[in-house]
This record gives C-alpha cells, sequence and structure tokens, in this order.
C-alpha cells in the first residue's frame, strides 16, 4: 500500500490508500520494510503542488522512513536482511516498503525505538548540514526559530550536544517551556515577547536556523552577530521580502540557503555520512526523537491536518499495517 494524492474537484488535494507494485532494488539498493515514516512540512507543500517531487521519485509523499531491511542489491554491503535501519529519500516514504540508495541509509542507534526513528532521519540531516554550511562551532550562539517543531526540537538538542548556547523561538508558555527542557538555554515567546530586543538582550545569535523566509528577514538579520550568517531552511512566512544591504555590509553577515531533497545523490551521501559520524554518537544521550504522535499509514490525511493545525511539537510518524 501506498498513500496517494487524489483530487476530488471542490475539494481539492487528499491523500488516500492507494495500490502500487513493490519497488524491486537496483544493484545499489536496500529494500525495507517501512514500520514508521516520518511527516514533514514539505509533504504537505507537494500535496498542495508546490513541491513536486525530484526526477526519478515516486509521485507520492515521505521524505524519511525507519524499518527493517528486506534484501539488497548485488553491489551493497554493510546492510543485511534483518536489519534495522532508517533512509532519508527523495520522496516515496508513505508505503508499506521503500527502496533507496544504500549510501541513504543508516542503522538504527541502540536505544531509539524503531517506529520513533522514522522521525529522525530528515531532521538530523537538516540541523546538522545547515550547522556545517554556517560553520557554527562550539561557543557560538544559535538562534533557532521554531524550536518546538520537527526539525527545531531536534536541532536544539544537536546544538547543545555539539557545545553551542541555544536560542529558540516557539508559541506559548508550554511549548516555550518544553523546549527549555530539550536543552534550549533560551526559549523566546514569540507569541507575548519582542524576539528581536530578547536575542540581542542574549547578546546576539553567531548563527541562526530560519523556517520563516522572508516574513522575518529583517528581524533575523537585526539579531545576527558581526560575522554572523543566517540559514534559511523555510518559507513559512513567505518567499519574498527586502534585504537591508547596509545592515547585512556592516555585519559582514551572511545570508545562507539551502535544501535537501533536491541535491544530487552524493551530496545527499556525504551529508548522511557527516551525520553518522557526528550525530549518531550522541543518540540517545544527548539527542533523541521528540514524537507527538504516531497516525497508521491509511490515515495519513489526518496526520497532515493536524500538522497543518499548528498544535503538534516534534514529529509526527506514520506506521503502516504491515
Amino acid at each position: 500500500m501506498i498513500i496517494s494524492t487524489s483530487q476530488t474537484g471542490t475539494s481539492g488535494a487528499f491523500l488516500a490508500p492507494a495500490q502500487a507494485p513493490e519497488p524491486e532494488p537496483g544493484p545499489h539498493d536496500v529494500l525495507i520494510d517501512v514500520a514508521g515514516a516520518g511527516v514533514n512540512r514539505a509533504d504537505l507543500l507537494q500535496v498542495e503542488g508546490h513541491y513536486p517531487p525530484p526526477p526519478g521519485a515516486p509521485e507520492w509523499p515521505g521524505l524519511e522512513v525507519s524499518g527493517t531491511v528486506v534484501r539488497t542489491g548485488a553491489e551493497v554491503s554493510g546492510h543485511r536482511p534483518g536489519d534495522a535501519v532508517m533512509a532519508l529519500l527523495p520522496g516515496g516514504g508513505y508505503a508499506d516498503r521503500v527502496a533507496v540508495h544504500h549510501d541513504l541509509v543508516l542503522p538504527v542507534p541502540g536505544g531509539v525505538d524503531l517506529v520513533a526513528a522514522g522521525g529522525l532521519m530528515e531532521a538530523a540531516c537538516t540541523a546538522w548540514s545547515n550547522f556545517e554550511a554556517a560553520g557554527a562551532r562550539a561557543g557560538q550562539t544559535v538562534l533557532i526559530h521554531g524550536g518546538s517543531g520537527g526539525v527545531g526540537s531536534l536541532a536544539i538538542q544537536i546544538a547543545r550536544a555539539a557545545g553551542m548556547r541555544v536560542l529558540t523561538t516557539a508559541g506559548g508558555p508550554e511549548r516555550v517551556q518544553r523546549c527549555l527542557d530539550l536543552g534550549a538555554d533560551v526559549a523566546i515567546d514569540h507569541r507575548s515577547e519582542d524576539v528581536v530586543a530578547r536575542v540581542r538582550e542574549a547578546g546576539g545569535a553567531d548563527v541562526i536556523l530560519d523556517v520563516l523566509g522572508a516574513g522575518a528577514l529583517d528581524a533575523n538579520l537585526r539579531c545576527l552577530t558581526t560575522g554572523g550568517a543566517l540559514v534559511v531552511i523555510g518559507l513559512q512566512r513567505g518567499a519574498r521580502g527586502e534585504l537591508d544591504l547596509g545592515r547585512l555590509l556592516a555585519k559582514r553577515a551572511r545570508v545562507v540557503g539551502t535544501t535537501l531533497r533536491s541535491r544530487p545523490l552524493d551530496e545527499r551521501a556525504a551529508i548522511v555520512a557527516s551525520v553518522r559520524a557526528h550525530v549518531w554518537p550522541w543518540i540517545p544521550e544527548q539527542v533523541a526523537p521528540v514524537i507527538h504522535a504516531t497516525y497508521p499509514l491509511s490515515e495519513a490525511q489526518a496526520a497532515h491536518d493536524a500538522l497543518r493545525a499548528g498544535g503538534v511539537f516534534g514529529k509526527l510518524v506514520l506506521t503502516p499495517a504491515s
């Protein structure tokens, strides 16, 4: 079974169970029996027609899975049938089984639940690769917008484990407290507090990991320290905005834009390898997936509705019936 996008006239796009042939692994692929498939905001955008899959990827959503190896291609070593693994996908994770290049597959770390692992891979690769892109290092201050989100909740833990001072934003006192519990040094309620003022009081941010986009561009520049880096990984508040180049020049700052899904295979494989080398040793003692809830795969639409409604803290994971 897969979960595919359907159209219903005036009702727009929605997700519904469908059938597809079982994927056949190529010589470099691993066939995985899916235990958990992470739900990401990119999946919502894909269903809405704003984020099409790259060429060659399945048409249905899903950027990450965990599960058990069924079989491997002839050129694969290091993964065996029965191994518990997780994988980064270009698409197609909302399914009972997936085939994925072995360089995008990692073992599930000891102490991590197999289903919960379905919500770990994409956030770990996103957070770590963008910290690397910004040159973030121990002793620096990082501002993570959306600390209650799937990427944000993991990024807080990764930054803390890497020795960074962590500032974050979240909406409401309860979510702010949960971010503090995850290891944030300062958590700011963006609904009731002046984020720029609070960040400046804290000394500014050397690196900002931003999911907001255009709507926060000016505020982010005002939060940066001299020589700082703003890394834009999401566009929740729009894709087009004005940039004060004078402020950018005065601070000798950088604005970095990145994506993960559309990168060539070798770049994604390099990110996965770096995550294994640097992040996996922290799991689960210092870094662990934050799972808000699980949904049966057949109820993927309900999971999307819940994520869109804004009450999720961490990740949602789909669980196939098999």
